[in-house]
């Protein structure tokens, strides 16, 4: 009796996610660049905060995209104590209108890029500041237009989701699946709304007021917390602002990933964060992903009748859920195929983060490890 009721239970996660007001999987919040002359347009308001550490392969093609975004854009860099040709190569490219700030030692209790972020935040004068990558590209018009919306529409802060690099299997196979649960667990319709239910941000590209970052006094107020664009945007929030997160072809990382071992670690790096470090939210993190991505593929094969029925109606809601997702980058549709395996994969990562937690380690990135307190 119990076995026959397990399909069930995973019908019904599907189609209450299909159902949802808020439409998590839909792509309908989403921004591009329409203005092929921004290069004309006086961006001398905008103050743009590039913290880098080590990213001499990319840091070209991000400040020649900045560069081309309008003139008399203040560009500031914050060498993050890099030990390779970053510094070098930004400077020769930016030109004049680009400063290199020489980051200092990280205080006790800072992450690495926000502290960058508030060497750079002190040294702005201007009504607009962008926080950008060292690894997103721009395409022309990116700022004036997000300038524009900040101007005339109801939101302080606006971030983009930077369209992925799909340069080979593993990024094709991830990285829309990455996208399509970080909407899951922060729907961007609530977020965008003038509900405190759901605050998101995207920290690879973000443009807000200078009065927002004063307001909640700098990035001091999230120095040591690691998913740091969503705390970023809960900070705004809390303070009356509307914020506003959607997807874009107008903004690309462009940081190359070579292989499953680099997708792995990014998404190991915060996936415990996630879940706030606790034993019983992983379990039930597990047990939910089993009923909503193994079962149903189980059942079509076990399953018999209506039980049969079940699953195969379960297994094509969650395809079609996904759909929307690689149509927006372009993507074959053969790829949601192995959406219930990718969907594994990513639990198999939020495990690693969790194991490496309690073997001591709380992040691993960029040549950093932070220790855990436990």
């Amino acid at each position: 009796m119990l076995i026959s009721t397990l399909p069930i239970v995973s019908l019904v996660i599907w189609v209450i996610i299909l159902v949802l007001p808020w439409q998590p999987w839909r792509t309908k919040e989403s921004w591009e660049s329409t203005d092929d002359k921004s290069n004309l347009v006086d961006l001398s308001d905008v103050t743009v905060l590039i913290p880098a550490r080590n990213e001499s392969e990319v840091i070209n093609q991000t400040i020649s995209a900045v560069c081309r975004q309008g003139k008399n854009l203040n560009i500031l860099v914050i060498d993050d104590n890099s030990d390779d040709d970053t510094a070098r190569i930004a400077k020769e490219i930016g030109g004049d209108h680009l400063t290199i700030i020489k980051g200092s030692r990280r205080p006790q209790g800072w992450s690495g890029k926000l502290w960058a972020l508030e060497q750079g935040r002190k040294r702005v004068k201007t009504s607009f500041v962008m926080l950008l990558d060292a690894d997103i590209k721009l395409k022309q018009g990116v700022i004036s237009g997000l300038r524009e919306r900040l101007k005339s529409e109801p939101y302080a802060f606006i971030s983009l989701m930077a369209m992925p690099t799909f340069t080979g299997f593993w990024d094709k196979l991830l990285m829309p699946a990455f996208i399509y649960f970080f909407k899951l667990l922060y729907p961007f319709r609530v977020s965008n709304s003038d509900s405190d239910l759901v605050a998101a941000a995207a920290g690879g590209c973000i443009l807000t007021k200078k009065q927002v970052l004063d307001d909640i006094g700098g990035f001091a107020s999230l120095k040591d917390t690691l998913i740091d664009d969503c705390t970023l945007a809960r900070q705004v929030k809390d303070q009356g602002y509307r914020t506003w997160l959607g997807l874009t072809h107008s903004a690309q990382s462009i940081r190359p990933y070579t292989g499953l071992t680099e997708l792995w670690n990014m998404v190991a790096r915060t996936a415990y964060t996630q879940l706030s470090y606790s034993i019983t939210l992983l379990l039930l993190c597990t047990l939910l992903m089993f009923f909503s991505y193994v079962l149903p593929i189980v059942g079509v094969f076990l399953f018999s009748g209506y039980l049969l029925w079940a699953s195969l109606v379960t297994v094509l809601i969650m395809l079609c859920t996904y759909l929307p997702t690689l149509w927006y980058y372009n993507l074959n549709w053969s790829w949601a195929i192995a959406f219930p395996l990718t969907a594994s994969l990513f639990l198999a990562m939020t495990w690693t983060s969790a194991i490496r937690y309690w073997q001591g380690e709380r992040m691993r990135w960029r040549g950093r490890v932070v220790k855990n307190e436990i």
